[in-house]
């Protein structure tokens, strides 16, 4: 398609029939979806599902995560058309067939319900030979779906961008807890702790269950470079999936989160692990705990829509050099 009619097309979120190709259309209007990518639940011929969680009730302090989908979609909406230049030229959105497959249908009002509504969501999507990189939402979802994929690989190498552990002790495995949900993670035997890595901690924990972190303070200290390499070091070829809290990064990078905390990653920092990462065999990931209503910038969301971009990138890496 030529640039001039590239630009005269409308909504190819609806109309394109080529799930593949960078997109033309004005940033400002159009259909919001991830990328500029189809909306649609038919995953036929599709790589990748991205997909929105839109739940908060979880949350410990300030809710408003569920609002997070919405604003990185929007958000994403700047990239299609200028994608950053990958490794040996690789261009994700032009080799890879991408899929918006919307939202999580679910009634607000039953909570209880959510998590196994969740999971089989998830799993309906790896059924159809399709990754997930799922938009939240509080850190709470990344539970169901590491179930969903443990069902699939078994446990999990989980890499955790985050300010904290969420390995704080709760063995009622009923309550729905985005601070206790990798503590569950790890008592059902989702993942496995001895390939897995948490990046950026700056709170405490009394018991980290034998997972492995590498605070803020290192990172800035030790540089991505020696991060990137333990990390890979510390998975190997395990099936992988990165779960990115925002607030891993600092509150001047992503004010727009429930619970900020001084001190943390750089937004030059996340970017550069992230694409460092290329190699691991990634096979889903999140980005969670965007709370738009604490940041009017947008900046937030832009920074979420960056890394949900970078986790589709490593995961359709690894199916291109498979």
């Amino acid at each position: 398609m030529s640039l001039a009619k590239a630009r005269t097309a409308v909504d190819r979120a609806f109309a394109e029939d080529d799930p593949r190709g960078l997109a033309y259309e004005n940033a400002f209007g159009g259909a919001t979806s991830f990328l500029r990518r189809k909306y649609t639940k038919d995953l036929s011929g599709f790589d990748l599902a991205v997909t929105g969680v839109p739940f908060d009730q979880a949350v410990t302090h300030r809710p408003g995560t569920r609002f997070g989908p919405r604003a990185i979609r929007e958000a994403s909406s700047l990239q299609p058309f200028d994608p950053p230049i990958y490794w040996d030229g690789f261009d994700p959105l032009s080799e890879f067939a991408i899929a918006d497959y919307g939202d999580l249908a679910f009634d607000y009002a039953n909570v209880a319900g959510v998590p196994d509504l969740l999971q089989d969501h998830i799993k309906g999507i790896l059924d159809r030979n399709c990754s997930a990189i799922t938009l939240g939402g509080d850190h709470f979802i990344t539970l169901p779906i590491l179930k969903a994929y443990a069902e699939k690989y078994g446990p999990m190498s989980v890499i955790q961008f985050d300010a904290h552990s969420d390995l704080w002790p709760d063995d009622d495995m009923s309550r729905i807890d985005h601070g206790t949900m990798m503590y569950k993670a790890v008592k059902l035997g989702v993942i496995d702790v001895s390939c897995s890595i948490q990046i950026g901690i700056r709170t405490v924990c009394d018991d980290y269950l034998g997972m492995p972190f590498i605070d803020a303070r290192t990172v800035h200290e030790k540089g991505c470079g020696w991060v990137t390499e333990e990390v890979k070091r510390r998975v190997g070829d395990h099936p992988t999936y990165i779960t990115f809290d925002i607030d891993a990064l600092d509150p001047a990078y992503a004010p727009g989160t429930g619970t900020p905390v001084w001190g943390g990653l750089h937004s030059w920092q996340a970017a550069a692990m992230l694409r460092d990462l290329a190699g691991i065999n990634m096979v889903g990931g999140d980005c969670v705990e965007v709370s738009p209503p604490y940041d009017t910038t947008g900046a937030t969301a832009i920074a979420g829509a960056h890394v949900a971009m970078e986790l589709c990138c490593l995961n359709l890496w690894n199916k291109r050099t498979a």
